[in-house]
């Protein structure tokens, strides 16, 4: 089991049990995300609007996965309060409904550290998401994904 460490308190932190995620149909094509810690998102086709589709999810996902698991190595460096935009933003292959590759491009300013620090911090903030970045590792391992399971709903008392 690996452990992580709390950013705020540089206290090992426990990884909790998979939290319940769900999603229930709203209408055609079109759905809403759940966690059992009171999330919610909202997903369908291009077409029904102000929605994510499970694309732009996965991007998202693994975006904000690198950013997280490189923060704290930026700030460290930038401090605390530097900006970050991350983007994937490669393209789908329409012949086969799939991304073959998910390019991670950060988009934040070391314009004011010399060469070697910025080389130094880049490779920090690589191995930091080569190391904590699950989404990332786990799309790097090919994950397995068995076939869907099909049960009646659950009975509620």
């Amino acid at each position: 089991m690996s452990e992580t460490i709390d950013q705020t308190t540089d206290a090992p932190v426990t990884p909790s049990p998979t939290d319940a995620l769900w999603v229930e149909r709203n209408g055609v094509r079109t759905y809403t995300g759940f966690s059992a810690r009171g999330a919610r998102v909202e997903v369908g086709p291009v077409e029904a609007g102000a929605v994510f589709t499970p694309g732009e999810l996965l991007k998202i996902a693994l975006a904000a996965c690198a950013g997280m698991s490189s923060d704290r190595a930026f700030a460290r460096r930038l401090g605390d309060d530097y900006a970050v935009t991350i983007r994937v933003e490669d393209p789908k292959d329409m012949a086969e409904d799939r991304y073959p590759t998910l390019t991670e491009k950060f988009e934040v300013d070391l314009s004011w550290l010399d060469q070697t620090d910025r080389d130094k911090l880049v490779t920090i903030a690589q191995r930091a998401i080569d190391k904590a970045c699950t989404v990332g590792r786990t799309l790097k391992a090919g994950a397995e994904v068995p076939p869907a399971q099909f049960a009646p709903p659950a009975e509620q008392g």
